[in-house]
């Protein structure tokens, strides 16, 4: 157990680096190290039979567990425990079995399990090692079986899981429980302790704030609820209630529920909109001991900022000037990956990082026009608030000519760019462009960031705006009705195209829903693109041309 404690310890951080859900509950290696490493103190002077130091090592890990990977391996050894309790020596079958006791236990206590997570590693490592137990008893040989079962599930979880396929990883949980039966195992075939190295504790302290800037973070699951609420609850010895009934309660008022419980603990994990309500029924079975609340979409929402912060400071640190070499280039102004790339794909040599609540710097700006290697530079600012920035520049560069043309919006960006013609001359396209940008209608759809009043309308914190060229046109509840409703308002005869730009909190469903909710209200003369944008902030961009 303190090997394995160990292990985890020691390759955390690239545990953390798989999580696709960058919430609370997204720190998976830093979560099952420190909940390991909870019945590693416990054990360090411990002395007894198996069944005595699993008992003690599977009470710390309840106590000691954090997060939903945590407590999910706190299930897998406290049914461990279970298996062996009265035993002084353990055969390979006993292993196997007691691993199976585990796992059942497991997946009683989740909610809806899910395959593809470290359940499905747990559980396909003990089939492993029950089968290598019916050859040979040998504990070495059973626990080299398990182990091989546990890395060849691992292997396997992203065809499961299509988030994990999407990401290109596999499940953190059960790349954690690999590390952790993989630091037993050298015990038990080496008689070795792995060390918990300070310096890889040290490097993963440093790299902390990093965690949220992996590649896999992009891939986001939707958040249903806002608050993780973990608790511990002493139980009063009086009360004989089944702490599963508190655990039926909070099924119904959240998701993500996990309720064990012990002689002397229940702990629990529910992802809920009422924290008090959960704390208040648990208070039945006895006092508080911990209790821990987080925002997740708090979390979520700094988890964007920090990622969009840092690509922006990867995209600065990556411009070097350049040679002015062709006659044209251009600089465009946008947020998220899939604009960025459209901006690209339509001839933008470099596209700086920024938009609402997030403007780039006039300096952000003249780096990028620096860097691209043309004698004229057309820079799309493509927000009203980055257009005197970006003027800034044009005095500050004496060797190229730049042209800022004042798009107010994306789509009047993106219009101006299609129109481009590199057979005539940089004033005619800067006319042709601007006009271009001057026949596109911009429906914005995003939320009330506070309480307020507007056009004799009370908003609420929360709200559902959508906006039309900028001014307020709808306060709605519902996301995809208020940007099927905006987009049909800005349809009239002379209308052809229609792009809808869903941003980074839209799901693929929500956006086909709203596609096709638009799509059958108009007429079918009119073409209609749906675009993933991965904007921040604004929910739905709709261009209308």
């Amino acid at each position: 157990m303190i090997s394995g404690a160990n292990n985890i310890a020691k390759y955390k951080t690239s545990v953390d680096e798989l999580n696709i859900f960058p919430v609370p509950d997204g720190d998976t290696g830093t979560n099952m190290s420190m909940t390991m490493a909870s019945a590693a103190r416990e054990l360090e002077n411990a002395e007894g039979g198996a069944g005595e130091i699993a008992h003690k090592a599977a009470s710390a890990l309840l106590r000691g567990a954090r997060g939903n990977s945590g407590v999910i391996l706190s299930l897998l050894f406290r049914g461990f425990s279970k298996g062996i309790e009265g035993c002084s020596t353990i055969s390979g079958t006993d292993l196997a079995n007691a691993l199976g006791m585990g796992v059942e236990a497991a997946y009683k206590a989740v909610m809806k399990p899910t395959e593809g997570t470290i359940l499905t590693v747990s559980r396909v490592a003990c089939e492993k090692g029950k089968a290598a137990a019916e050859i040979d008893d040998d504990p070495v040989y059973v626990w080299s079986a398990i182990c091989k079962g546990a890395a060849e599930a691992l292997e396997e979880t992203p065809e499961l899981l299509p988030v994990l396929k999407k990401a290109g990883v596999v499940d953190a949980g059960g790349k954690g429980l690999c590390h952790i039966f993989d630091g037993m195992m050298s015990v038990f075939k080496d008689h070795t302790i792995i060390l918990n190295d300070a310096a890889a504790e040290s490097n993963a302290n440093l790299t902390a704030d990093e965690f949220f800037r992996n590649a896999a973070a992009e891939f986001d699951q939707e958040i249903h609820f806002t608050y993780c609420t973990e608790f511990i609850v002493g139980r009063d010895p009086d009360c004989v209630k089944d702490p599963q009934d508190l655990r039926q309660y909070l099924e119904g008022i959240g998701d993500c529920v996990v309720v064990v419980d012990d002689e002397e603990i229940i702990k629990v994990h529910v992802h809920t909109e009422e924290p008090g309500n959960a704390l208040q029924a648990a208070l039945v079975f006895g006092q508080l001991l911990t209790v821990k609340i987080e925002n997740m979409k708090e979390q979520h929402r700094k988890a964007a900022e920090a990622n969009e912060a840092a690509k922006a400071k990867a995209a600065k640190k990556s411009l070097a000037p350049a040679e002015p070499t062709e006659e044209i280039g251009f600089v465009a102004v946008a947020a998220g990956d899939g604009l960025q790339t459209l901006f690209t794909d339509l001839g933008c040599t470099h596209v700086v990082s920024g938009g609402q609540t997030m403007n780039p710097s006039t300096n952000d700006i003249l780096e990028a026009v620096r860097a691209t290697p043309a004698k004229t530079v057309i820079v799309l600012p493509n927000n009203k608030n980055i257009i005197m920035a970006a003027e800034q520049t044009v005095p500050l560069i004496k060797d190229r000519k730049v042209i800022v043309l004042p798009t107010r919006t994306v789509p009047q960006g993106l219009s101006a760019m299609l129109a481009f013609d590199p057979d005539v001359s940089t004033e005619q396209n800067a006319v042709s462009m601007m006009e271009a940008a001057g026949n596109v209608q911009t429906g914005t759809i995003t939320f009330a960031a506070r309480d307020s009043e507007f056009g004799g309308h009370k908003i609420r914190e929360g709200d559902i705006l959508g906006l039309r060229n900028g001014k307020m046109e709808l306060i709605e509840k519902d996301i995809v009705h208020t940007c099927s409703k905006l987009t049909r308002s800005m349809v009239n005869r002379s209308t052809s195209f229609i792009t809808i730009i869903y941003g980074s909190d839209i799901t693929e469903a929500q956006a086909n829903d709203a596609y096709n909710r638009i799509k059958t209200k108009i007429s079918s003369d009119i073409e209609v693109t749906l675009v993933n944008g991965g904007q921040p902030v604004y929910y739905f961009i709709v261009s209308v041309e």
